[in-house]
């Protein structure tokens, strides 16, 4: 018998995902409270690094249909998004988004739809590209530095976590970050300076 899951995502641990459980049962699907999985997790990460996402690809099963109240629940960019329905769809899930009324994304309408939604973003994203290097070429000419700013404070929270012996899965899952930022700072040492000097980060791993 088919099952009705529902992922929830929200970004920050002071959201919370309350309104997109009753914006689905408002829906009119009904879902039971323990096929509702709920994650905390930035949207920059993919759907394949969010734990919470793949425990659910441990539950659901073939046959079973998957709710989202967004498309960006499914992945951080239209491309992955793509692909984590299509591996959905491969399992035979169908996925039912509400932001599109409620289509089921892997059917043919639901297909057409996502082909128009990612040609969209990669007409947008070809803008952005040209638009990003019109601006480095102008902060180039004008002698500006470039680069972005070291990310110490997220570095210094991973090594925290580190020292307390957690695992690299867990430090993302509690800082809410994907594993491959984790992985970036893992590494990391932190060199405390002279009074009134920030702190640096080496790049080096620890010895």
């Amino acid at each position: 018998m088919s099952r009705t899951f529902l992922y929830c995502r929200v970004s920050t641990v002071s959201q919370h995902n309350e309104n997109q459980v009753q914006e689905v049962k408002a829906a009119g699907f009904d879902v039971q409270p323990n096929r509702v999985v709920e994650e905390k997790i930035s949207g920059s990460v993919p759907a394949s690094e969010r734990p919470g996402f793949q425990k659910l690809l441990e539950r659901i099963e073939s046959g079973d249909v998957l709710i989202v109240t967004k498309l960006d629940r499914l992945g951080r960019n239209a491309m992955d998004v793509r692909q984590t329905v299509e591996q959905l769809a491969s399992a035979g899930i169908r996925v039912h988004c509400l932001a599109l009324g409620g289509v089921d994304l892997t059917s043919p309408a639901g297909k057409m739809t996502m082909q128009v939604l990612c040609a969209v973003a990669e007409f947008e994203r070809d803008l952005l590209i040209e638009r990003t290097q019109q601006g480095l070429d102008r902060a180039k000419a004008e002698g500006k530095k470039l680069g972005r700013p070291e990310a110490t404070n997220t570095t210094r929270a991973v090594l925290e976590l580190k020292a307390q012996n957690k695992s690299q899965s867990e430090v993302a899952r509690e800082l809410g970050i994907g594993l491959s930022t984790v992985k970036r700072h893992w590494g990391k040492v932190m060199v405390v300076s002279a009074p009134g000097q920030k702190a640096r980060t080496l790049g080096q791993p620890e010895t």
